[in-house]
C-alpha cells in the first residue's frame, strides 16, 4: 500500500468523524459544470515491483551522458563526480536542510555555507559571496540590478557572447524595474567587439561571459578598464566553473561582480536542475549584495560561532529596502560545491582544469583537420568550440545520435549570423575529463563519414 495513502475504511472512518456522508459531498460547494463528472482514465495500479520495472523501461528512451558520448555543454556540463560529495551531501543533517529560519541554531548549515563563500571568494579574487543564489542567469540579472543601485544608472551592455538564455533573463528582469540593454557583437576571433561606441555616462555595467558561449577566452583586462573609464561596473559571468581552475582571478583583472553558475562543481546536470548561482563582489559593495551573507563571530565565551550577517530581501526588512526577492538559498547545491572544491583542493582543481583544456584542444585540432570543417574563431577556448560543418545541423546530430553520440548544439538556434549558408551550420562541442581520447577519436570518425554518405558509390560497388 506504499503509493495508496487510504483505504476504504480510512476513507469511512474520516468520514464519520467529521460527520459527512460519502466523499462527493467534500466537493458539493465547486459548480458541477467545471466537475469531471466521470472516473479518471487510468490504467491497472502496479504493485511496487512492476512500477519501478515500468518506470526503468521508460527511462531508458532518454540519451544521456552514461548512454552516450557526451559532447554536449552550453552552461551545463558533464563532470565526474568523487564519491565523497555524494556521501557527505546525502547525510541527514545536510539533506534535510532548508532556509535557517532562526539561522544561529542552526550551526552546522551555516558553516558549511561560510566555508563555501571562503572557497568562491579564493577562486574569483574578490572580497565577499553570498550564501549562493538559484542558478547562473538570474545571479546574472541579480548582478545587473545591484549595478544599476550602485550606479544610479539604468543601462546594461551584454556582449553577445554571453549565454543567449541569460540576456533573455537579464532582458526579462529590466524590463519591468525601469532599466534598459544594450548588446554587442564578437570580432573574427570570437572576443567581443569594439566597445568605443557602446559605453558612456549612462551604463550601469558592462556584461561579458568568459568563456563566452562559444567557449572563448575573453581578453577581460581591458574591457574592465574600458567599463570604469565610463564609470560603469564590469560584471564577469561564468558558467563553466572549472575554468576558474586556470585562468587568471577575476578579482585580480578588476572585475566588480562575479556572478554565474556552479554546477560543474559536483552538481549533477539532472535534465537541467537544481542548479548553484554564484555571486561575488567587492567588500564596498556588499550592502547591496542580493541574497545572504554567513560570517564568523564569537560569542560572550569567546568560542567561535557562525552568524547570519546579512540577509537581504523582503522577508528580514523593509520591503522598500530590500536588494532582491530571493528568498531561499541552494543550501545543498552549495555544501556539494564546498565539499568537491575541498576534495579536490587548489592543485588538483587546476590540473582538472589543464585535462579539459588540452582534451578540447586535441578535439579541436583533429576536426578541423577534416576536409571542409573549420575553427571559425582563433581567440584561446576553454571546454568548449565552435566548428563550421559542411552540412545542414539537423542531419549532422542525426547521424551522430545514431552513432552513440550526443553534440553539437546548433548555434542557428540563437544567432542569425550562422544560417547564412543553408547548407553549412555551426556547432558548439563540449569535451570534459568526462571525454577520453577513444570517445574523441569516435567522435571524429563519425565526423569524416558524413562526407562518405553523400558520395555516390563506385560502380559495381554496395553499401
Amino acid at each position: 500500500m506504499r503509493f495508496i495513502p487510504h483505504t476504504e475504511a480510512d476513507v469511512a472512518a474520516m468520514l464519520a468523524v467529521i460527520g459527512a456522508p460519502d466523499v462527493e459531498s467534500l466537493f458539493a460547494s465547486i459548480p458541477a459544470s467545471v466537475r469531471l463528472g466521470r472516473e479518471l482514465n487510468l490504467p491497472q495500479g502496479f504493485s511496487e515491483a512492476e512500477t519501478l520495472s515500468h518506470l526503468g523501461a521508460l527511462a531508458k528512451n532518454n540519451a544521456h551522458s552514461a548512454s552516450h558520448s557526451f559532447f554536449l555543454g552550453a552552461g551545463v556540463y558533464s563532470h565526474y563526480i568523487p564519491s565523497v560529495v555524494n556521501h557527505l551531501a546525502s547525510k541527514p543533517e545536510f539533506s534535510t536542510s532548508y532556509t535557517p529560519y532562526q539561522a544561529e541554531i542552526s550551526q552546522g548549515t551555516l558553516q558549511a555555507i561560510y566555508e563555501y563563500q571562503t572557497l568562491l571568494c579564493q577562486l574569483t579574487g574578490m572580497d565577499v559571496a553570498n550564501a549562493s543564489l538559484y542558478e547562473g542567469a538570474s545571479a546574472t540579472a541579480e548582478a545587473c540590478l545591484m549595478a544599476m543601485r550602485l550606479t544610479g544608472r539604468h543601462r546594461v551592455v551584454m556582449a553577445k557572447g554571453l549565454h543567449p538564455e541569460y540576456r533573455q533573463v537579464v532582458d526579462t528582469y529590466l524590463r519591468h524595474t525601469g532599466g534598459e540593454t544594450m548588446e554587442v557583437g564578437w570580432d573574427e576571433d570570437g572576443r567581443v567587439e569594439d566597445l568605443s561606441g557602446a559605453l558612456n555616462e549612462e551604463t550601469a555595467a558592462l556584461l561579458v561571459q568568459s568563456p563566452n558561449f562559444f567557449g572563448v577566452v575573453e581578453d577581460l583586462a581591458p574591457l574592465v578598464q574600458a567599463a570604469h573609464d565610463k564609470g560603469a561596473l564590469f560584471v564577469h559571468v561564468v558558467t563553466e566553473g572549472i575554468s576558474l581552475g586556470l585562468l587568471k582571478a577575476s578579482g585580480d583583472l578588476g572585475a566588480d561582480i562575479v556572478a554565474g553558475e556552479g554546477q560543474s562543481f559536483g552538481i549533477p546536470m539532472s535534465f537541467g536542475g537544481p542548479f548553484l548561482g554564484l555571486f561575488a563582489t567587492r567588500e564596498a559593495y556588499v550592502r547591496q549584495m542580493p541574497g545572504r551573507l554567513v560570517g564568523q563571530t564569537v560569542d560572550t565565551e569567546g568560542r567561535r560561532g557562525y552568524v547570519l550577517t546579512a540577509a537581504t530581501r523582503e522577508q528580514h526588512i523593509r520591503r522598500a529596502k530590500a536588494t532582491s526577492n530571493i528568498c531561499t538559498n541552494e543550501g545543498l547545491c552549495a555544501l556539494r560545491a564546498a565539499v568537491y572544491l575541498s576534495a579536490l583542493g587548489r592543485q588538483g582543481l587546476r590540473e582538472l582544469a589543464v585535462q579539459n583544456a588540452l582534451g578540447a584542444e586535441r578535439a579541436k585540432k583533429l576536426i578541423q583537420e577534416l576536409p571542409g570543417f573549420e575553427i571559425p574563431f582563433s581567440a584561446p577556448t576553454f571546454n568548449e568550440f565552435v566548428v563550421k560543418v559542411p552540412f545542414p545541423a539537423a542531419e549532422v546530430t542525426a547521424r551522430l545520435r545514431q552513432a552513440g553520440i550526443l553534440g553539437g548544439l546548433d548555434l542557428g538556434r540563437w544567432y542569425p549570423e550562422f544560417q547564412k549558408d543553408p547548407g553549412t551550420s555551426h556547432l558548439l562541442f563540449c569535451v570534459t575529463e568526462e571525454n577520453p581520447p577513444e570517445a574523441v577519436d569516435v567522435l571524429v570518425g563519425a565526423l569524416r563519414g558524413l562526407k562518405s554518405l553523400r558520395e555516390p558509390a563506385a560502380e559495381g560497388s554496395t553499401r
